[in-house]
């Protein structure tokens, strides 16, 4: 109640001398509180920030419960602008499958994305298929009989899947599995047909021909997979399968501070030093955004896969 109280009282006060407050602003350390995920794309970021704005930049790790942890630690913090969160695609899939209490649109601003990280559609090698046309046309000529991989119920390679069958209006069957390499490796077994695996790992997977990648799952080709064309080019278009991640604020945080912060952020997508960092650790770099931009994406990712869960049943207990 307390912490609401003093929330409350930020807000009024912010209200009342806001302008000069966001105008001095920042005069002391930043902190960004990271999770679920890792916390590499706040790492890589965290020295550009400092740069542009003066001020140190704190990472702070908070895992567990599926972010819940950390969405709550930033939600309930006053929006001043010094306590930020590296929001994920997690989030956007938990707001879809209801999940947590907290939801990106309503009890966060959106201030700007940094990265994104694509998923790659892999087949075992003795799945005939060569291209994701021709996936399309085994799966309906065998309905019910291939299956794909996932790193679990209501994980993105789940969801993924979930679209693909959708979109392509396929009968595959999920197979769930306690995490990533577990089920990277049951496609490289031939225990299970295909999955959408994460870039960076399946890339060194398909160059040792383990596994053979159809196509990424973006909307343009990327330079981590240079070998793949789009499964948007190839039939369904407008797929899109990506983790992605971004800083968003406390509700209420002034738009002058979340420019400035947005600012800095564009800074460092547009330095070739940072890009070549993000690509090493496996991410691209993301476009130049503005804070309502990014509001758009949050807001199209959640009712994406809120209608992916609601159109294939999809429940996490």
């Amino acid at each position: 109640m307390m912490c609401k109280s003093m929330v409350g009282i930020t807000a009024v006060l912010l209200a009342f001398g806001g302008a000069a407050f966001a105008e001095d602003y920042p005069t002391r350390v930043i902190r960004v509180v990271v999770g679920p995920g890792p916390d590499v794309v706040a790492r890589i970021y965290a020295p550009m920030l400092a740069k542009e704005l003066g001020q140190q930049i704190v990472i702070e790790p908070r895992t567990g419960a599926g972010g819940a942890i950390a969405a709550q630690t930033i939600a309930t913090a006053p929006p001043d602008g010094y306590n930020l969160l590296l929001a994920t695609a997690s989030y956007t899939i938990n707001a879809a499958l209801k999940t947590s209490q907290y939801d990106l649109r309503k009890d966060f601003v959106a201030v700007g994305q940094m990265s994104t990280s694509p998923f790659v559609l892999v087949v075992h090698p003795s799945v005939p298929a060569k291209s994701v046309q021709e996936l399309i046309a085994l799966a309906k000529s065998k309905p019910g009989q291939l299956n794909y991989a996932s790193s679990g119920i209501g994980t993105p390679p789940h969801l993924g899947g979930e679209l693909f069958k959708a979109m392509a209006g396929v009968n595959i069957v999920h197979v769930p599995y306690r995490e990533a390499n577990s089920a990277l490796n049951a496609v490289i077994a031939g225990n299970v047909q295909m999955m959408f695996s994460i870039a960076t790992t399946a890339q060194a997977q398909i160059t040792g021909g383990t596994v053979r990648g159809l196509g990424v799952a973006t909307l343009k080709t990327t330079s981590l997979v240079p070998s793949l064309p789009t499964i948007a080019s190839q039939g369904l278009d407008g797929f899109e399968v990506i983790g992605w991640n971004g800083i968003v604020a406390p509700a209420g945080t002034p738009a002058t501070i979340t420019g400035k912060l947005n600012a800095a952020i564009r800074r460092g997508i547009a330095d070739p030093a940072l890009k070549d960092q993000l690509h090493a650790a496996g991410y691209d770099v993301a476009a130049p955004n503005t804070p309502q931009q990014f509001a758009s994406f949050i807001n199209a990712d959640t009712e994406r896969w809120s209608s992916v869960v609601e159109k294939a049943h999809i429940s996490v207990k």
